[in-house]
C-alpha cells in the first residue's frame, strides 16, 4: 500500500525496495506479491497502475528465479492481459498504463527466454492485433537481451574439431571412447563460458540498477529534509557500490580477450566512480 498509494507525490523507493525484501524473505512471497500487484495493476487510477508496474519491474531485476517463475505463469500473465485486452478492462485503462505492460513483456521475452509462457502470451498479444509493433525499449530496461550466442562455439577450436572427426570416423572402439570423451570435455568448456557471460552480464546489471538508483537518491538530497530512512539506504547503495568494484576488476582480468565485454565493464566502473565521488561530494 506504501509502496502504490496513489497520494504519493513520487515514487516511494523506500516502500517498493521494503516490499522486494519482504518478497525475498518469505517462502510464500512470490505468489502472494503477484497476487497483490495483479490487484494494483488493475485499479482505475492510473498513478496507483504506474506505481504498481515500476514495483513490478522492481522485483523482476532484484528478486531473482523465484519470482520470474511465478510472473512466468499464465495465471498471473492473464491478469496483465486483462489490462490490455478490449475484451476484459482494456478500453477504459489509461493508454500510459497499456504501454508500460506491454514495453515489460516484451523485454522479458527478450531477457528471459526461458520462461515460454511469457513468450506465448505476448505472441498472443500480437496476433490480437493489440500489439501492433515492438516497443523501443529504454536504456535501462529491466533486462538486455544476452550477448548473441555465436553459432557451433564448442566446434570454434579447430584443433580439437579436426581430432574429433578423425576419431568419430574411426570403427576402433577406443578412438569412439575417446571421441565421446572429447565431446564431454568440450561441452564442459562451453558451458564455463556461456556460465562466465551469464555472470558479467548479471553483474553489469546489479552495478547499473544501483548507479541508477543512487543517482537519483544523491541528486534529490538535501541537509536536514531528507529522512532517515533514505539517508540509510543510500549509506548502504554507497557501500554496495563500493564493494562492486573489485568485483568489476576481476571480471576485466577474466574478459581481456573480448574488446566488447571489456568496453561494457569498463563503462559500469566509470559510472560506479562517479555516484561514489558524486555521494561523498554532496552527501
Amino acid at each position: 500500500d506504501k509502496a502504490t498509494n496513489p497520494l504519493n507525490k513520487d515514487l516511494d523507493w523506500d516502500g517498493i525496495n521494503a516490499f522486494c525484501e519482504q518478497l525475498n524473505k518469505e517462502l510464500e512471497g512470490p505468489p502472494l506479491a503477484t497476487r497483490l500487484l495483479a490487484h494494483k495493476i488493475q485499479s482505475p487510477q492510473e498513478w496507483e497502475a504506474i506505481q504498481a508496474l515500476t514495483v513490478l519491474e522492481s522485483c523482476m531485476k532484484s528478486c531473482g528465479k523465484r519470482f520470474h517463475d511465478e510472473v512466468g505463469k499464465f495465471r498471473f500473465l492473464n491478469e496483465l492481459i486483462k489490462v490490455v485486452s478490449p475484451k476484459y478492462l482494456g478500453s477504459r485503462t489509461p493508454e500510459k498504463v497499456k504501454s508500460k505492460i506491454l514495453e515489460l513483456m516484451y523485454s522479458w521475452t527478450l531477457g528471459l527466454p526461458h520462461e515460454v509462457k511469457i513468450s506465448e502470451a505476448y505472441q498472443m498479444l500480437k496476433k490480437q492485433g493489440i500489439v501492433k509493433c515492438d516497443p523501443k525499449l529504454p536504456d535501462d530496461a529491466p533486462f538486455l537481451p544476452p550477448p548473441p550466442r555465436p553459432k557451433n562455439i564448442i566446434f570454434d577450436d579447430e584443433e580439437k574439431s579436426k581430432i574429433l572427426a578423425r576419431l568419430l570416423k574411426s570403427s576402433h572402439p577406443e578412438d569412439l571412447r575417446a571421441a565421446n570423451k572429447l565431446i564431454k570435455e568440450m561441452v564442459q568448456e562451453d558451458q564455463k563460458r556461456m556460465e562466465k557471460i551469464s555472470k558479467r552480464v548479471n553483474a553489469i546489471e546489479e552495478v547499473n540498477n544501483n548507479v541508477k538508483l543512487l543517482t537519483e537518491m544523491v541528486t534529490n538530497y538535501s541537509k536536514g529534509e531528507t529522512t532517515e530512512s533514505n539517508e540509510d539506504l543510500m549509506k548502504e547503495l554507497y557501500q554496495r557500490c563500493e564493494r562492486m568494484r573489485p568485483m568489476l576488476f576481476r571480471l576485466a582480468s577474466d574478459t581481456e580477450d573480448n574488446d566488447e565485454a571489456l568496453a561494457e565493464i569498463l563503462q559500469a566502473n566509470d559510472n560506479l566512480t562517479q555516484v561514489i565521488n558524486l555521494y561523498k561530494q554532496l552527501v
